[in-house]
């Protein structure tokens, strides 16, 4: 898959190793070898163990729980890499934590997710690869490209297959009406019609749902949100879809954060089957403790697009 001369190295921190083994495979070469831990005061290091001098570096690195300490040793890996006179580096993302302070909504807001904009870049990265920003805006914090891959092709190869003997009984919900754009072009993509929830957020992480815009009556229903932390949204809205008449209802998204006990309302929940894509490795009994999870891999989407980037071609094709 790969035919330039110039080496190709990809480095992965502890956060997500599966889903860069995952990447490596398809591309058919060899994760780079690298040691990441933390001295015994909790501060990170990262130790390279192979010379990267002119090479172009991939660093695959989901900011998850932990965030800081996982965001702190991409940083670190970053600055390792820069100083060992790698040729360029990538920042590959899957999942961008701090995303949802993008903007002041009160007096005196940080906007955090410019600060770890910032912070990649001062570290030492020349291009940042992610998947299903929180909001695009994000990507103007930036001063150096960033790509800003789509998950829904994989849910809607998924869901065509799924709902192929009821494609006309089937449709789509956006959780909130901040999501409409993106359950738009997801619903055009599958042919399927639109409904919303119309929720209002009392406080952080918790929310009420008010009504629902369009006719679910009859009707299976695929709830389509770019990330799940509390699931208290995603299973109030299942609740209000089921009581205005839906047969039954599919939640999907980008990423699964699951905080607190998430798990534990997916399973209580009115919802048929959650989907996630695998920005954010899975917890090791997430399948014992909720059978609704499933988790459907991007490996493929990110390899894709490494090859584009490391051959200087257009990944344009990606983001239809």
């Amino acid at each position: 898959m790969i035919s330039r001369g110039k080496d190709l190295k990809i480095f992965a921190g502890s956060s997500n190793r599966k889903l860069a083994e995952d990447i490596c495979r398809e591309l058919g070469t060899a994760l780079g070898d690298c040691e990441t831990g933390a001295f015994s005061d909790g501060e990170n290091f990262v130790s390279i163990y192979e010379t990267v001098r002119g090479s172009d570096v991939f660093v695959v690195q989901s900011t998850s729980s932990p965030v800081n300490d996982n965001l702190m040793e991409m940083l670190i890996m970053i600055d390792a890499l820069k100083r060992a006179s790698a040729g360029r580096i990538t920042a590959v993302m899957p999942y961008f934590g701090y995303a949802r302070q993008d903007r002041k909504t009160k007096p005196r807001d940080p906007i955090s997710a410019k600060l770890v904009a910032n912070l990649i870049t001062r570290a030492g990265a020349d291009r940042v690869l992610t998947m299903d920003l929180h909001a695009n805006q994000i990507q103007g914090f930036f001063d150096i490209p960033v790509d800003n891959l789509l998950g829904s092709p994989v849910f809607v190869n998924y869901f065509r297959e799924k709902f192929a003997d009821c494609h006309d009984q089937t449709m789509v919900v956006s959780p909130d009406v901040g999501s409409v754009a993106r359950a738009r072009a997801f619903a055009q993509k599958l042919d399927m019609p639109m409904a919303i929830v119309d929720k209002r957020r009392q406080k952080a992480n918790s929310s009420e749902v008010m009504n629902i815009i369009g006719d679910v009556k009859g009707m299976n229903v695929i709830l389509l949100d770019d990330m799940v932390d509390t699931a208290g949204s995603l299973c109030h809205a299942a609740e209000a879809l089921v009581k205005n008449g839906a047969l039954r209802v599919t939640a999907c998204a980008s990423h699964g954060v699951l905080s607190g006990s998430a798990l534990d309302r997916i399973n209580k929940s009115a919802l048929d089957e959650v989907l996630f894509l695998d920005t954010i490795q899975p917890k090791p009994d997430v399948s014992t403790l909720c059978p609704k999870i499933r988790y459907l891999s991007v490996a493929h989407m990110f390899a894709e697009a490494i090859a584009h980037i490391y051959e200087e071609t257009s990944v344009s094709k990606l983001f239809l």
